[in-house]
């Protein structure tokens, strides 16, 4: 039956790729990429040949009715995004949503995503918390803030490394110099290492260490 898979793909250790993904994307007529060079990567290490097209955020808004046409028209197609599971701060929630409109069946596998492992290890309340992704570059940034000032909930943060002094520097602005903060680098490659301490000492430890690659950062409620 024709359907629509979203599957995850390791966040950086190729041993994480689940049994049933490396079987659905065998098995589908075709597999949507967010980098058809990233996830050829990834293929080829599996020794996938399905058929690769590109869906990522600058054409989502143009491909995503041709791509629910195929499916209705009896093919299956899995999404993939470079790392982690689609639509998590990443193209996916379009097509998931077209497909759900037109009556077709999406099946999300269970698969990597930075921020649990993230959340479980910081030591932090996980019991109850938010998902805030990417702060606003600019326009909005302080009003994003603004409105978490009073959240009582574990916030979680997708950062870059050449933005992360910044935001540790809005975080003792806005939620205070004391705030319990988590940093969590690299998880699952080489380099892994994960931070740990109030919003001063995390801000102050990356000021003389400058940070590198992929990060998430935790942020205790008030």
């Amino acid at each position: 039956m024709s359907k629509l898979f979203l599957v995850p793909t390791p966040i950086g250790n190729l041993k994480d790729m689940t049994f049933r993904a490396v079987e659905v994307l065998n098995e589908v007529d075709l597999i949507l990429a967010e980098d058809t060079r990233t996830s050829g990567k990834l293929l080829k290490h599996y020794e996938i040949t399905t058929q690769m097209h590109s869906h990522h955020m600058h054409n989502e808004h143009k491909t995503t009715e041709g791509i629910v046409a195929r499916i209705k028209g009896g093919e299956t197609v899995a999404l993939i995004s470079d790392a982690g599971t689609p639509a998590i701060s990443d193209p996916g929630f379009l097509l998931t949503r077209a497909c759900v409109q037109a009556g077709i069946e999406v099946d999300c596998l269970p698969g990597a995503t930075a921020f649990v492992p993230a959340l479980v290890n910081s030591g932090l309340p996980n019991d109850k918390f938010v998902f805030e992704g990417f702060l606003p570059v600019k326009k909005g940034r302080q009003t994003r803030f603004l409105t978490l000032v009073e959240e009582t909930r574990t916030m979680i943060f997708y950062e870059s490394p050449h933005k992360l002094i910044k935001t540790l520097g809005h975080f003792v602005e806005y939620f205070g110099e004391e705030r319990q903060v988590s940093v969590s680098r690299e998880i699952t490659k080489l380099h892994e290492e994960t931070i740990r301490g109030t919003a001063t000492e995390v801000l102050a430890h990356y000021t003389a260490k400058p940070p590198k690659g992929e990060i998430v950062i935790i942020v205790a409620g008030k």
